[in-house]
């Protein structure tokens, strides 16, 4: 089992667009960073104007925890699709290759393989995420320094002391873990079913798509869905940001996160083994 996995790890990452995650996230974080650098004051400013004529804040407002929350609500919305470019190419890129089949011949049983297949997805996606919490927290920290996190939310503004902050990020990257091995468990699921990594690559998009444009209308029967929809629970990261922390709205929407990869890696092992591999 270790020496699969060892050997789906070394598969990942000596194919040339399993890099292009990692330069992207690299391009867009250093791009938000030299935007704030030259011109985040004017940011902050506008930020402040609600509040301006009420309170007086004070201190370095424009620091490497503001940044990294901006940098978050941006990126892992598009990470999906960065974690599906590998994930959907597990299996659909074996079959295009013509090596699935001399895969199968090796003394190693397809529920194994399947699940080797699983944790290196999982690992490629944890070390994304590690890379990502790196240029946005530790980087953008370097850069802007510490300070309060003041998140404007619909109903109310949330003040988070320096010495409260950098805990919860811990946290919420590795909430973001879960919710991102969901989508690696999805495209795998879908890789199963296709001869070309394209197919489950664009079939995993549309359906976050469609799963999130449902979690946001408030028709009656979308919101009977929504609760059971993995794209509700995506964002629960952001609890974390709470004060005070709901950690039992939290705790289910991982919990719900955690079925639902139970369920997508369970079904793609049932369906692999019966599989009729002809490439």
């Amino acid at each position: 089992m270790w020496t699969v996995l060892q050997i789906e790890l070394f598969k990942i990452f000596k194919r040339p667009r399993t890099y292009i995650a990692f330069i992207a996230i690299t391009a867009i974080v250093v791009l938000i960073q030299l935007a704030f650098y030259a011109d985040g004051k004017s940011y902050v400013q506008f930020m402040l104007q609600a509040i301006n004529e009420s309170f007086e804040v004070e201190g370095q407002i424009l620091n490497g925890y503001l940044i990294c929350y901006l940098i978050l609500q941006t990126l892992l919305i598009h990470v999906p699709l960065l974690i599906a470019l590998i994930a959907g190419d597990m299996v659909a890129g074996e079959a295009n290759m013509g090596t699935l089949r001399l895969l199968i011949s090796k003394p190693i049983s397809r529920e194994s393989l399947m699940l080797s297949k699983f944790l290196a997805s999982t690992a490629y996606t944890l070390l994304l995420l590690v890379w990502m919490a790196f240029l946005s927290l530790v980087v953008s920290m370097m850069i802007f320094g510490e300070g309060y996190l003041i998140i404007f939310k619909s109903e109310q503004v949330v003040i988070l002391k320096s010495s409260d902050i950098l805990w919860r990020y811990y946290y919420c990257f590795g909430f973001a873990a879960v919710a991102m091995t969901t989508v690696a468990a999805l495209a795998l699921l879908l890789s199963v079913f296709a001869e070309n990594s394209i197919g489950p690559i664009i079939t995993t998009m549309s359906i976050i798509i469609v799963f999130t444009i449902l979690s946001s209308m408030d028709l009656p029967l979308f919101k009977t869905m929504r609760p059971y929809l993995f794209t509700s629970h995506m964002l629960g990261w952001k609890g974390f940001l709470d004060d005070p922390i709901n950690y039992k709205s939290i705790m289910k929407s991982g919990a719900i996160l955690l079925v639902h990869i139970t369920i997508f890696v369970s079904a793609a092992m049932v369906i692999f083994k019966k599989k009729d591999v002809l490439s």
